[in-house]
C-alpha cells in the first residue's frame, strides 16, 4: 500500500470512527445523571463536527491524476480544530464545574492557550517561511495549557473536588492533553520542518490518528466518569 492510498484510507477510517462515536455519545447521554448530560452531549458534538470535516477532507484526498490541494486540506483541518478544540476546553471546564469551585477565568485561560496553539500551527502550515515560528508559537500555547491543568488554576480547582469520578476523568484528560496532543507536533515536524519522502501524506496520517485518540478517547473518558457517577 503506497502512502497516498494509506492517507486516503485514514480519512475514510477517521470519518467512520467519528460517526460511530457521535452516535454512541448521543444515545448514551440519556443514560447518565443530569449533571453529566451536557458534557456527554458536547463530546458527541466534537466527534460529529469532526465527522463532517473528515467527509470533506476525505473528498479532497480522492486523488486521481493530480495531487490534492494541500492548502485547502490544511484550511479544512484547522477549521475543524478551531471549532472542536474550544469545545474540548468547554468539556474541561464542565468537568471542573462539577467540583463546584472554579472561576470563569480558568476557562478563558485554557481557551486562550488552545487558540495560540492552533493559530501558531495554522500560520506555520500556510506560510512556509514561517513554519518554524508557527511551530514555536504553537508549542508555547500547548505548554501553557499543560501548565494550567497540571499546576495552574485548573489543577488547583480539581484538587478541591471530592468526587472520585471527576478526579478520575480529569486525571485521564490531563494525560490525553500531555501525551495525545503531543502527537500533533510530531506530524507538524515531519510535514513542515524536515524533508522526508511522502512527508505531507505521513503528516496527515499522524494527524488523523491523533484526532481519533484526542476526540473519541476524550469523550469516552467523560462518558466513563458519567456512568460511574450515575
Amino acid at each position: 500500500m503506497d502512502m497516498n492510498t494509506l492517507t486516503q484510507f485514514s480519512f475514510y477510517f477517521g470519518a467512520a470512527s467519528m460517526l460511530c462515536a457521535s452516535i454512541f455519545f448521543f444515545f448514551e447521554r440519556g443514560e447518565v445523571a443530569a449533571k453529566w448530560r451536557t458534557s456527554v452531549t458536547v463530546a458527541g458534538l466534537v466527534t460529529f463536527i469532526a465527522f463532517f470535516h473528515y467527509l470533506t477532507m476525505r473528498d479532497s484526498t480522492v486523488w486521481a491524476a493530480s495531487a490534492p490541494d494541500y492548502d485547502q486540506l490544511t484550511s479544512l483541518r484547522y477549521v475543524d480544530w478551531l471549532v472542536t478544540v474550544p469545545l474540548q476546553i468547554v468539556e474541561f471546564y464542565l468537568i471542573l464545574k462539577v467540583v463546584g469551585k472554579v472561576g470563569s477565568s480558568v476557562f478563558w485561560q485554557l481557551l486562550a492557550g488552545s487558540l495560540v496553539m492552533l493559530i501558531g500551527g495554522l500560520i506555520g502550515e500556510l506560510e512556509s517561511s514561517l513554519d518554524l515560528v508557527g511551530f514555536i508559537i504553537g508549542m508555547v500555547g500547548w505548554a501553557y495549557v499543560v501548565y494550567l491543568i497540571f499546576a495552574g488554576g485548573a489543577a488547583k480547582a480539581s484538587v478541591e473536588g471530592k468526587n472520585a469520578a471527576v478526579q478520575s476523568a480529569f486525571n485521564s484528560m490531563k494525560l490525553i492533553v500531555l501525551v495525545g496532543w503531543a502527537i500533533y507536533p510530531i506530524g507538524y515536524v515531519i510535514g513542515n520542518l524536515v524533508t522526508v519522502t511522502d512527508g505531507i501524506q505521513t503528516m496527515n496520517v499522524i494527524y488523523n490518528f491523533a484526532d481519533l485518540i484526542n476526540k473519541a478517547a476524550f469523550g469516552l473518558v467523560i462518558w466513563a466518569a458519567a456512568k460511574s457517577d450515575s
